[in-house]
């Protein structure tokens, strides 16, 4: 018996397309994610403002920052929105202007809202290979993007500092091509921006914190790790000699019943 399949549609087909064209072709493209603190304490009409509250901040800072966001790649995911730039995209630009200008679209949306009400943002941002694949992106760069923004440290920043909206992660890759060099005209400041170790499930590397209007000394003393908790002492331990030499019965009282039992 033969099985007739369907035939793809046209979404279907253009995807396969695209895929084998991407496979063919290596880009390094510009990733970035934003993500939305504390977000699930929120019930559910407030996370349908948050959500779209987000895409206007995002929308607002890349007008204002001569971007158009109609050429990125985005895929939305709840409480965050992870984007694949242009090839084109002059890093330098989103660097500067854009986070400047979403810090500043941040404090304007949550200048009269409660504690409840504010909406702070982690943003994260790597150079690398990203391709299209079945679930949205493949490739060294979406899964770093992933990593910087969930780094403790990140968190850590962004829940310390209860006077800023944003706090912003870039890889090492981007801060030693582009922020050490001052970025072109658009005023990067490395001084600015303290430097993390990221340990994040099997990924591993160095980023490096922004937080707009806060320099490196208040940054410093939040990223650093925290010192591990003091040791319990240990219990004392009972030892008793007999005619074989030196015998060690532990801690505790059933310890001292058998120094009591074998002393005698």
């Amino acid at each position: 018996m033969t099985l007739n399949r369907a035939q793809p549609g046209r979404r279907e087909a253009e995807f396969m397309t695209s895929r084998t064209q991407s496979k063919a072709i290596i880009t390094r493209h510009l990733c970035m994610a934003a993500d939305v603190e504390k977000y699930s304490r929120l019930d559910t009409p407030s996370q349908e403002d948050f959500q779209a509250d987000l895409v206007q901040v995002l929308e607002e800072a890349a007008v204002l920052s001569g971007l158009d966001r109609t050429s990125w790649e985005r895929q939305p995911q709840g409480d965050q929105e992870f984007a694949v730039l242009p090839v084109e995209t002059q890093e330098p630009l989103i660097l500067g202007a854009f986070v400047r200008n979403l810090a500043v679209r941040l404090g304007e949306r949550n200048a009269n809202c409660t504690e409840e009400e504010r909406m702070r943002l982690r943003l994260a941002i790597d150079f690398g290979v990203a391709r299209t694949a079945a679930l949205g992106y493949s490739g060294p760069a979406p899964v770093s993007v992933a990593r910087y923004l969930n780094s403790p440290q990140l968190k850590r920043v962004l829940g310390s500092l209860g006077s800023t909206d944003l706090a912003v992660i870039i890889s090492d890759r981007i801060y030693q091509d582009v922020v050490r060099l001052r970025g072109e005209g658009e005023g990067l400041d490395p001084s600015r921006y303290v430097r993390v170790h990221v340990l994040e499930k099997e990924f591993s590397g160095y980023g490096w914190i922004h937080v707009p209007e806060h320099s490196r000394e208040e940054l410093e003393p939040l990223v650093a790790d925290p010192e591990p908790d003091e040791a319990p002492a240990p219990a004392p331990t009972t030892s008793v000699k007999n005619k074989k030499g030196v015998v060690h019965f532990g801690s505790g009282d059933a310890a001292y019943k058998m120094y009591k039992k074998y002393s005698r």
